[in-house]
């Protein structure tokens, strides 16, 4: 299946993982603005954007952005829906990487940005639980990959529970710049 010409909807008892719209921006701003989920999110080797969104404008031009990587074939950014409320509740980004420079190469990098009261283990081991498996075929990659931030202890539990394990190895950015404490899934 190519995620570039058909985005799948996947979906658990308490969430939907579907393709972002334009029509989200309001419902992300919740998560972008979240001052206590911010420090969770993967911007690495992101030219500087720290996620961190405070205007509703700011987070269109974010959202249009992504719709255009989508469209481009760049990455694919998942909304979070939560099945109980119909909001958005956060993101997920997947894609493939190539490195002659480190570890990470055939690699499906993966970004999780959640709203703060979303951050726990069981919540967040059902949304990767969704994707995890079929991301090896999606993005043709036999590891993928994701940072979860030492004092992460909900992330890192919820990561090690669904069989993704620490990598001792950095992430070496475009610019040669390293980055640590990615956790990795094998297929």
């Amino acid at each position: 299946m190519n995620v570039y010409e058909k985005l799948p909807v996947l979906e658990s008892q308490n969430f939907i993982l579907r393709g972002i719209k334009e029509s989200d921006a309001e419902e992300l701003l919740k998560v972008y603005s979240d001052e206590k989920a911010v420090p969770f999110f993967n911007c690495d080797n992101c030219h500087g954007d720290d996620f961190h969104y405070q205007t509703l404008q700011r987070m269109k031009k974010a959202v249009q952005f992504w719709v255009f990587s989508y469209e481009h074939g760049y990455f694919v950014r998942w909304a979070v829906v939560d099945k109980s409320n119909g909001c958005v509740v956060g993101t997920i980004e997947l894609f493939h990487r190539d490195s002659e420079k480190d570890y990470f190469d055939n690699c499906g990098l993966m970004r999780l940005d959640l709203r703060s009261d979303y951050e726990r283990a069981g919540t967040i081991a059902e949304i990767i639980s969704l994707i995890k498996n079929c991301a090896f075929d999606w993005f043709y990659c036999d590891k993928i990959a994701t940072k979860v931030k030492p004092f992460a202890a909900e992330r890192k539990n919820a990561f090690l529970k669904i069989g993704f394990m620490p990598s001792s190895s950095p992430l070496v950015g475009d610019g040669g710049e390293t980055y640590y404490d990615y956790y990795v899934l094998t297929k």
